[in-house]
């Protein structure tokens, strides 16, 4: 999301204004040292016992003896049936009575052009990678109806060369080498680099120390939340420390350790408490059991110590974490600098302040987390549209409940996220007190010294000359 957090382009902070932070960060350490503590021991008393590593599941590319996955590069692609016959053989049949079955035509068409795509197929004439003459490579028919197959394209493929005793595809035999997937190792790998190069390039050292908190949020799924599930631990608690932690590293990572970044880190906890809570009751609720996939299904037949609507549940709180992170900063930052440049405001003013921009900041994110689940669901929503059902039953359907409820949810959280972290950081910034500390920059008269009184100074001595010019006048 394009909102920008970076408060290091400004002047640097006055003597008060330092000693107010410093003030602040062990009012925040007082508070977020006993989360992190109970992180930590929860984390250790939840901590993955192993069970997992005795269930494994067939990969997809294991091979029987003698049948191996190859990768090569193709070089040709030519069309044909997928039986072996004329491609168009599908469409071969219109009759002359075209008058009278008009309409029936018409309300088949669809289904028949679809028919007719799902029965051509792309062989690819294909180069091994490992060397040898070229082969054959039979394109299934959904790859094939894509028409995404072109020469030059990478490609792993099942070679049963070996056991068909080098048999190609002729007449009624079964091919000897068939398509499995694209090889994407490159185009992947250019875009992770571009990224990361961006990212550098434009946050600069703040950039890079925020990909070192991605990587240890990957290092916190991979070997503490995900293996957890697996091994049936309650999927609140393990969903509640992971996310912490995973907040913890990735503020602190990318913005430092500052009483800012710290008071965005205790209204993310809350808000992300809230979440936990709703998605907790959702789950139960709604009723997501999670088992219409073809994924759930595979869990389920691996093992019965792993929970689907656990599962469900830790993965409507985790997709909740960057939206959160995104507004608590922005939020605990706009409270700093607005009590920065007048620390006489009163704690309910400055809230309001703060308020009005979090306002915006709710008006632009909650539709940008609805367009991001959208998105990824497009497939899924075409696929409900076509089947003509009632809108709220579409809506309350296996098929997309769960992602109405993750939008509703991480919407929910992410709205009182803003008010909890602003009302966290006025409370943070005025106990500090700013004007009682004020004669640490100089100032002996019991004033603070804002940022903009040598400004209003200058503008208060230009009035006065005006005055004194008309009065000689």
């Amino acid at each position: 999301m394009g909102h920008g957090h970076s408060h290091d382009g400004g002047p640097p902070p006055t003597l008060q204004a330092a000693a107010a932070r410093r003030r602040a960060g062990w009012i925040l350490a007082a508070i977020l040292l006993p989360v992190t503590l109970l992180t930590a021991v929860g984390m250790i008393l939840l901590w993955p016992g192993g069970q997992h590593q005795d269930l494994k599941l067939s990969s997809p590319y294991a091979a029987a003896p003698g049948v191996s996955f190859d990768t090569g590069k193709v070089l040709s692609v030519t069309r044909g049936s997928c039986s072996g016959g004329p491609a168009d053989s599908s469409q071969s049949s219109q009759g002359s009575g075209a008058s009278q079955g008009s309409d029936s035509q018409s309300s088949q068409s669809s289904a028949t052009q679809g028919a007719a795509r799902l029965s051509t197929c792309f062989t690819a004439v294909t180069q091994p990678d490992a060397g040898g003459p070229s082969v054959q490579v039979l394109f299934n028919p959904e790859v094939s109806a894509s028409d995404s197959v072109h020469a030059g394209d990478g490609i792993r493929y099942l070679n049963l060369s070996r056991v068909q005793q080098g048999a190609v595809q002729q007449g009624g035999q079964a091919p000897a080498y068939v398509f499995v997937d694209f090889v994407r190792t490159f185009p992947v790998a250019v875009l992770a680099v571009l990224y990361a190069a961006v990212v550098i390039l434009v946050a600069r050292w703040r950039g890079f120390r925020a990909l070192l908190g991605l990587g240890v949020a990957y290092l916190v799924l991979a070997f503490y939340l995900l293996p957890g599930l697996v091994d049936g631990k309650p999927a609140l608690p393990l969903a509640l420390t992971a996310s912490t932690a995973i907040l913890i590293a990735v503020l602190y990572f990318a913005h430092g350790f500052s009483a800012r970044t710290s008071t965005a880190l205790l209204g993310t906890v809350f808000g992300l408490l809230v979440t936990a809570g709703l998605a907790f009751w959702a789950t139960d609720a709604a009723k997501l059991l999670g088992i219409g996939s073809h994924e759930a299904s595979t869990l389920i037949n691996t093992s019965g110590t792993i929970s689907i609507s656990g599962v469900v549940l830790c993965g409507l709180i985790v997709a909740s974490l960057g939206a959160l992170n995104d507004v608590t900063i922005t939020q605990a930052s706009a409270v700093w600098e607005l009590y920065e440049l007048s620390p006489g405001t009163s704690a309910g003013r400055l809230f309001t302040s703060a308020m009005r921009i979090g306002r915006d900041h709710i008006a632009s994110t909650v539709y940008t987390i609805a367009f991001a689940y959208a998105g990824a669901a497009l497939p899924v929503l075409i696929i409900v549209m076509l089947y003509e059902r009632p809108f709220l039953d579409t809506l309350t359907s296996a098929e997309l409940a769960e992602e109405v409820v993750r939008t509703l949810i991480g919407s929910i959280g992410l709205v009182l996220a803003i008010p909890l972290t602003t009302l966290v950081a006025v409370l943070v910034v005025k106990a500090t007190d700013l004007r009682r500390h004020a004669t640490e920059d100089g100032h002996d008269d019991g004033e603070p010294h804002r940022p903009h009184d040598d400004a209003l100074a200058a503008i208060e001595g230009a009035v006065l000359t005006r005055r004194e010019l008309r009065r000689r006048r």
